[in-house]
């Protein structure tokens, strides 16, 4: 027995050595079997979870329980749930923010999508109540229509009632329309009194602010609005200032209306007195908005604007956005230079700015360029000067475009904010431009002249210069040239182009915050053109035509020339004032400072000044002096007080030169310390006078402009014998009757359309700056002025 068991032991002991034996040489593999397997059932068991909605397997038809089906509706009712219990925080309202493809853009507002306009008020007294629904009658009148274009449908107005209606339901997410089918694309006007009571204005400010400054709601709760625009109605008597109550209540909603609706302010803020010049006010509005609401309408957006549209504030976002400074003062801050690569394949690319574009903060040096190994060619002199050559004529060179739209030229100018009309043409929007349409002061013509620079247009026909002076703000990127060798473009296409480009650009500042509705809407009524932008205005082969077109829409025509065409100038036609650049008083100097391409400079510029001396009996004459610290001012007082007498212009511009960047052309190069201070200039101004009377000119110094560093001395012939006062302003109503009746060589002169008396504030000694605007400084403080 007791073998027999041993035995038997022995084979299960074996057995199972075999068994440890198989398992430990095939265990990986029987491991990765199951974990695949497994793994198999599950991915199994969760697709026919998800899957619960579609017929049951075969599988598990066969006597099997099925499993059980799951719709998409049960889930969110189950899932969501659970979702909402883990969270910790509030729930937070999202704004609509539309931000479409622009695959999508032209198609966004197509098959019948609809506008409709939300009137909101307030009134006390019922006044503002009448007023409204008579607006809201005009605007329906002009709105209620259909756009074939896309289908566009305009919703009749509708006029709320801030006393009636429910905040939330309007002023913390665009509101729904009553067909949820429909597709329903809201604008919001509102129209507002103030007052110094406590009123629904209160509750409603205190809303707004409430819903932008609630952590819980987006700041921008109200960016899926088209737009909004504001207009409020006040009494300028009722206030101990205009700055301190006058419509204050309507500023406090456009500005969190425009944090609201994430900077939608599509047309300017808009303000009347009902004693005065509300229907005035209020029409201009009305007509602004009904424009602005139909591009959206059609476009789908506000259109393009500068940097700093729509803001809730004041800023000087624009002004950095162009390199401009608010205040008009030259500033510099030092910064060290960085040394370029000795070795570089491309050139490096800079921002070049305007002239008028004061206070140019820079933040590099120029100095590399005065060493480079690579200088700038030469310009080719095409005057005729000396023997002619022996060898065979060369044949004439094919004809080309002054400034190609494939060129670096064209690049560069556009980047400097040029609209090129043509191949030669250029218009821009200058900085006074837009400082007046936000009441921050207009530029020295205004002062002296009467000329509005909102309704100003600065433009020319010719890009292309024949002088290359050390002042020049466009440091060479514009063509030069003695002779036109270019495409001639046609005066009315000129014409069109530069009015259609300026007033894109005015478009563009209806959203900039403090723009005037007033002045915004005559903004788009030009009344005045300076042809002084770039270049040689009186290069262009057909000048006397496109001045004509300028008169025969009553625009005036300010033409600046750098006295160096003396045969275009003794041909031009009637301009309302024309202007000579008197840039040294001396042959040497203004080799220096002017660096003229023409070789008999000097006999041109002289020339040019005789040609003024026989005209200023037809035409307004001016000389223009730019001051150049270290160039034109020390001990040239004598020679400039020679060419006065020479030319006996009607007025002479004394500027300081402005600085806009440090010049890369040599030696001659300027910098900070060539510009002079107001006082320098003052007393130049002042030595300039001494010596016009001690060589027997009657001559005085009539008015100033301070914020330009601008003083103008005028002849006697503008001073008004009885009462003593200067009279530099024009009156262009008067020139245009006078070209019209008479014609261009009817017998009358600048006499015949002189103007009302120059303001007191613009006389010399006052300063100069309008005291119906503000000045501020670059962040929109306001300012004393200070005499």
């Amino acid at each position: 027995m007791s073998n027999t068991s041993w035995e038997s032991n022995s084979s299960n002991d074996a057995e199972l050595r075999n068994f440890l034996a198989l398992w430990h040489n095939y265990r990986p593999s029987i491991l990765g079997a199951a974990t695949c397997l497994l793994l198999a059932i599950w991915l199994y068991l969760q697709l026919g979870q998800r899957k619960g909605d579609r017929p049951s397997s075969p599988k598990l038809e066969l006597g099997k329980t099925p499993l059980p089906e799951f719709s998409s509706e049960k889930k969110k009712v189950d899932i969501l749930p659970k979702a909402k219990e883990a969270s910790n925080g509030p729930r937070r309202i999202k704004g609509e923010l539309r931000k479409p493809d622009s695959a999508k853009l032209s198609t966004q507002h197509d098959h019948g999508r609809q506008t409709r306009v939300l009137v909101f008020f307030s009134s006390l007294t019922g006044t503002t109540e009448k007023i409204v629904k008579e607006f809201a009658q005009t605007l329906e009148s002009s709105l209620l229509e259909q756009i074939p274009e896309n289908g566009q449908i305009f919703l009749k107005p509708q006029v709320l009632d801030l006393t009636e209606i429910d905040y939330d339901e309007y002023f913390i997410n665009s509101p729904k329309p009553e067909d949820p089918n429909a597709q329903v694309d809201y604008f919001y006007l509102l129209l507002l009194p103030s007052y110094n009571i406590d009123t629904i204005n209160d509750t409603f400010l205190e809303h707004l602010k409430e819903t932008h400054n609630d952590f819980r709601i987006d700041k921008a709760s109200l960016s899926g609005l088209l737009g909004y625009s504001v207009f409020g109605l006040g009494d300028r008597e009722g206030w101990p200032s205009e700055e301190e109550g006058f419509c204050f209540q309507a500023k406090e909603v456009d500005k969190w209306m425009a944090k609201l609706t994430g900077r939608k302010r599509a047309f300017p803020l808009g303000m009347g007195d009902p004693k005065n010049d509300l229907k005035e006010r209020l029409n201009e509005w009305t007509e602004g908005v009904r424009d602005v609401v139909k591009l959206i309408a059609t476009t789908g957006s506000l259109g393009e604007g500068v940097r700093g549209s729509g803001d809730a504030v004041e800023s000087d976002d624009e002004y950095i956005s162009e390199g401009e400074d608010d205040d008009g003062e030259v500033i510099m801050e030092d910064a060290p230079a960085v040394p370029l690569p000795k070795k570089t394949k491309k050139k490096a690319t800079r921002d070049l700015e305007d002239v008028e574009d004061l206070g140019k903060i820079m933040k590099t040096s120029r100095d590399d360029a005065a060493g480079s190994k690579d200088p700038a060619p030469i310009a080719v002199d095409f005057t005729t000067y000396g023997k002619a050559s022996t060898k065979k004529a060369a044949p004439p060179p094919t004809v080309k475009e002054m400034v190609p739209k494939s060129s670096p030229t064209y690049a560069a100018l556009t980047k400097q904010g040029y609209t090129i009309v043509g191949s030669h043409s250029g218009v821009k929007i200058c900085r006074w431009t837009k400082s007046a349409l936000r009441g921050r002061g207009s530029c020295y013509k205004y002062s002296f002249y009467g000329i509005h620079s909102h309704q100003c247009m600065e433009s020319t026909p010719s890009l292309s210069c024949s002088n290359k002076c050390v002042f020049c703000w466009r440091h060479g990127t514009n063509p030069v040239g003695t002779t036109w060798r270019w495409v001639v473009d046609p005066p009315d296409l000129i014409f069109a182009g530069v009015k259609a480009g300026h007033y894109q650009k005015i478009k563009m500042l209806r959203g900039v915050p403090g723009v005037r509705a007033e002045r915004f809407a005559e903004a788009m009524r030009i009344r005045h053109c300076a042809l002084s932008l770039v270049g040689e205005p009186i290069f262009y082969p057909h000048i006397n035509a496109l001045l004509a077109l300028l008169h025969g829409e009553r625009i005036s025509s300010f033409l600046v020339c750098n006295a160096q065409h003396p045969d275009q100038l003794e041909t031009l036609g009637p301009v309302t004032q024309l202007y000579v650049s008197i840039d040294a008083s001396n042959r040497e100097s203004l080799r220096r400072i002017d660096r003229p391409l023409h070789r008999d400079f000097w006999e041109r510029f002289l020339r040019c000044l005789d040609i003024l001396r026989a005209r200023r009996h037809r035409t307004r004459t001016v000389f223009r002096l730019t001051l150049v610290k270290g160039f034109n001012v020390d001990d040239e007082v004598d020679g400039y007080a020679a060419l006065v007498e020479r030319g006996l212009p009607c007025f002479v511009e004394i500027k300081g030169v402005t600085y806009c960047g440090t010049s890369s052309s040599g030696k001659d190069g300027l910098s900070m310390s060539n510009v002079p201070f107001y006082a320098e200039v003052v007393a130049f101004v002042e030595a300039l006078d001494r010596k016009l009377r001690a060589r027997g000119l009657a001559y005085g110094i009539a008015a100033e402009h301070a914020h330009s560093c601008c003083v103008l001395l005028a002849s006697d012939r503008f001073r008004s014998p009885d009462t003593g006062r200067w009279h530099t302003r024009i009156d262009y109503d008067r020139f245009f009757d006078l070209l019209e009746e008479r014609g261009p060589d009817g017998g009358w002169g600048p006499e015949d359309y002189v103007g009302e008396a120059t303001p007191e504030w613009a006389t010399w000694g006052q300063g100069g700056f309008d005291p119906r605007d503000d000045r501020v400084d670059r962040k929109g403080r306001k300012k004393v002025v200070e005499i």
